[in-house]
Order: C-alpha cells, then structure tokens, then sequence
C-alpha cells in the first residue's frame, strides 16, 4: 500500500506553493504515495503558471470526503462554505497568513491521528515553510514553530529537530533557543536523549550501528576545563550514558571540526553518520552550507514521520519563479521512506 502524505502549504506569502508544485511535477514521485495537500488553489494555480507548469491536482472542499482516486488532492480553502478567493498574497508577515498556515498544520496533525472524518489517515506529515511572526501574528505565541506545536499536539515531551541529507546529518539538544539560555538546557539528560532520538531515527533509515560524534559547547569542547566546564561535567556524563545503553556515541569533540569528520572527503570516507549539535546555529551552519538544496528537516521522537525543507518562506523571490525545490522534493522523499522503513 501506498503511503498517504498530509502535506501542508505553508505560509500563502512565501515559496512554499512553488516548491510544491515543482516537486510534484515529478511523475515517480506522484506515484510513490498519495499526497493530500491543505492549501488555496489560488497559490498553487499561480505558482504553476509562472512556472509553466500544468495543473496536475485534484481540488476539492474541506467540507467534501478526499477521493481515494487522485494521487494529488488540494483540500482548497477557498472552496469551503462562506469562504471567497483570496487575492495574492503579499510576501511579508500578515496574521491571516498565519493563522490560515497555522491551520492546514493542525488539520495534517488530526489526518495523522486519524481523528478526521472527511479525510483519510496520514502516514506522515511534510510541512512548507511558515514564518513565525505570522503564527504569532495570529496569536500563536507557546509554540512559534511546527516543532514544538506538533510535538505537543500528540502529547510527546522527548523529541528533537534532526536534519538529513545525503552530505551530512545533524541532531539538536537545544533548538530555537536563545544563546544565553543554551548552556542551562544543555544537562547531561538532554543530551542522551538527544543522542537516543538520533540512534533511533538513524536504525529506522537503515543505518544498522549509527556511529555518533557530539559536539562541545565551548570552544575545543572546553580544553580540558580552561574554557568552560559544561563539556565534561554535563555532555561527557550523557555520552557515558548513552552509550552504556550500547549506542556508538562519542565526544565530546571541538565543533569546528567533527563536522569534516561526518562527509564524505576525497580520499577519507566519513567516520560519523549523525553529529549531535548544542544548539541551532552550530548544527545549521554547516548543514545548510553543505546541504541547501537537499537538506531535509525533520523531528524525531513523533508517533509518525514529520519532515521539512530546511529553508523558509523566501519572501524576497516568492512569487517569482526563482525557489529550488530540491529540499521540498527531498522532504517529500523522506517522509514516503520513512512511513515504510525498509
């Protein structure tokens, strides 16, 4: 059976109609799962004709029961009772641009929890890109991201942002979270269940004994104590934990360079399949230095697959014809992988 994708549109302002649009003009991949996308036609319809793309999806109201018959099916917001055709969307923050991405959001979680009674159970959820001023805009303050929302919507308190790529694969302890406040988050417990998450996560993409390097907090992940303590006296404990669990994890190591440690190099294969990251900007550098066109966001811990592209909304090009969508295309291709692992 084929897997069924609750794909939502993301932000109306942003590129996130574009890149879906453009990754699904691939045949194969239309055919590889059935994808259920919550959005406005009005997005899609122009991202297609700017983009000299023939419309290859099925509209329908969000009111009306999802066929079973189309391998693409838009659940069209502007077909449902009441509603009227937007106009274009401008490419800034706007709280009905918020609450409107917000909303094909939650409607992929219940898809994912099976409690809705029009549309089919989602296998996996693949999240565009939201800008979270909008979300905030529309009063979403708790959670300013699909992350944390889409954790707490299925209850579950250990999850983790995990990017993956060809090129290279990392795993957070802290996410969006300011610097300042990193270096009491990172315990010796977030840090197994970091790496934890991360086994996990790599065991279910066919990795058969992930091998893990950790980064440091500190510059030289501390120097022995000279340049901060937290790398021995809370990073090293969850390793040790870790790994008593028999995990192949490893660390701490200098974040200025485990990373060359993790790719594929001329002449030296990569030693480390996953390099757990303190916080956001140590992972993401590199990933998105190496990966932007291929790189793939997605959060490890959930009772189903969630994936990402690892870029945002783009509002400086949306509209225009100019989004790659190379990593939309790659989360897509995670998520039919992941909902039927081997």
């Amino acid at each position: 059976m084929k897997p069924t994708l609750a794909i939502s549109m993301g932000d109306p302002g942003g590129i996130g109609a574009e890149v879906i649009v453009k990754a699904l003009n691939d045949p194969a991949l239309r055919k590889a799962a059935r994808h259920v996308v919550l959005g406005l036609g009005s997005c899609l319809e122009r991202a297609a004709e700017v983009a000299g793309i023939d419309p290859y999806w099925t509209s329908i109201a969000p009111t009306n029961r999802c066929p079973s018959d189309s391998p693409v099916v838009l659940i069209d917001s502007e077909l449902a009772p009441g509603a009227s055709r937007f106009g274009p969307f401008e490419p800034t923050d706007s709280g009905q641009g918020g609450e409107l991405s917000l909303g094909w959001v939650l409607k992929a979680v219940e898809m994912a929890k099976g409690t809705s009674s029009l549309l089919p159970n989602a296998d996996a959820i693949v999240t565009g890109p939201i800008s979270k001023a909008s979300w905030a805009m529309a009063g979403e303050f708790k959670h300013p991201g699909h992350t944390g929302l889409i954790a707490a919507k299925f209850g579950v308190m250990k999850y983790a942002m995990m990017f993956v790529s060809p090129v290279l694969n990392t795993i957070l302890v802290t996410d969006h979270l300011p610097l300042k406040h990193v270096p009491r988050a990172v315990t010796s417990w977030t840090v197994r269940d970091t790496i934890e998450l991360g086994h996990e996560a790599c065991v279910r993409m066919g990795m058969e004994r992930p091998r893990i390097a950790v980064c440091g907090l500190n510059p030289h992940a501390g120097e022995g104590g000279v340049l901060g303590e937290e790398d021995f006296q809370d990073i090293k404990p969850g390793i040790e934990q870790a790994r008593a669990k028999g995990i192949d994890a490893s660390g701490p190591y200098p974040a200025d360079t485990v990373f060359l440690d993790a790719m594929d190099r001329p002449g030296r294969a990569r030693k480390f399949d996953l390099v757990v990251a303190m916080y956001h900007d140590q992972g993401l550098i590199p990933f998105k230095l190496l990966a932007w066109e291929v790189g793939v966001n997605t959060t490890v811990g959930l009772p189903v697959p969630r994936t990402s592209p690892d870029h945002g909304t783009a509002f400086d090009i949306a509209g225009r014809n100019l989004a790659d969508a190379g990593s939309m295309k790659a989360a897509i291709e995670l998520a039919i992988r992941l909902a039927r692992p081997g």
